[in-house]
């Protein structure tokens, strides 16, 4: 299972590395289909749920929602889309749910339009954040310290965890690979945030403090749909990982917090 997982990783991260790299188009085109097949596992997550979820309607909010955060942040337009587009999408949706002839429309049209904003708004910050000055090395340092968080929590929980830290969600996680993974991206963002963004040490810390607590969150938040559904990972896409969602989970509580970071404390 680790030699599969290790091997994924290695084939993997050269792929997000180049887009990463690139910026503009080409990195908006991998979030774009990071965002699809993201949903497809969450309309299935959902269904499983018994839920009549919008395939259709659900992709426009992820596809619009990711679209309206690049066009924001060129200032292709001189206004702001986000809310005209986000009120012609609920109004639409709204339709769509007048015929829906299943026994609980409401709730339908609440799991598809929640699910699809979940991915779509957030996965927007991965656009706007490497659009951002410096933003090829704001990113390489959300997901560097991300990344290094969730592989200390890993190692530390595996061979020393004892204690369940959340067993209703999440029933391997530990309280020892909690502090593991905290330590550990206390640890990679100063250095890292010195090295790449010329951060003040302090600030970096802070920065590591404040991703050690997002990112268990959005693992956590992402158990809870798997849960409802009974099932250990949202698909088989990527061998030993699950599917895109078990590796973006994390990352999507993350980004928009460094986002609003850099704005708040880098002024980048």
């Amino acid at each position: 299972m680790l030699r599969t997982r290790v091997l994924s990783a290695v084939i993997l991260l050269p792929v997000v590395c180049l887009f990463v790299y690139l910026g503009g188009i080409p990195w908006l085109i991998g979030i774009l289909l990071t965002g699809i097949v993201a949903w497809w596992e969450m309309q299935q997550l959902l269904r499983r749920n018994q839920f009549e979820v919008g395939r259709a309607l659900g992709l426009l909010f992820v596809v619009g929602a990711i679209g309206e955060a690049y066009v924001s942040s060129i200032r292709l337009l001189p206004v702001d889309l986000l809310r005209p587009l986000l009120a012609a999408l609920v109004i639409a949706s709204l339709i769509w749910a007048l015929y829906d002839k299943s026994e609980h429309p409401t709730a339908d049209w609440g799991v598809t339009v929640g699910g699809a904003l979940y991915l779509g708004l957030l996965l927007g910050y991965f656009v706007t954040l490497r659009q951002r000055s410096n933003g090829l090395y704001w990113v390489t340092v959300a997901f560097a310290v991300t990344w290094i968080a969730d592989t200390g929590a890993f190692f530390v929980g595996s061979t020393l965890g004892r204690h369940k830290l959340w067993p209703r969600l999440s029933p391997k996680k530990t309280w020892e690979g909690l502090a593991g993974g905290s330590a550990a991206a206390i640890i990679a963002a100063p250095l890292l945030g010195m090295w790449l963004l010329g951060l003040n040490p302090w600030y970096g810390l802070l920065l590591g403090v404040l991703i050690a607590a997002a990112g268990p969150f959005g693992d956590f938040a992402m158990s809870l749909f798997k849960r409802m559904a009974q099932i250990k990972d949202t698909g088989a896409l990527i061998p030993g990982h699950g599917g895109i969602l078990d590796r973006l989970d994390s990352l999507l509580f993350v980004f928009p917090l460094v986002t609003f970071f850099a704005v708040i404390f880098a002024g980048a």
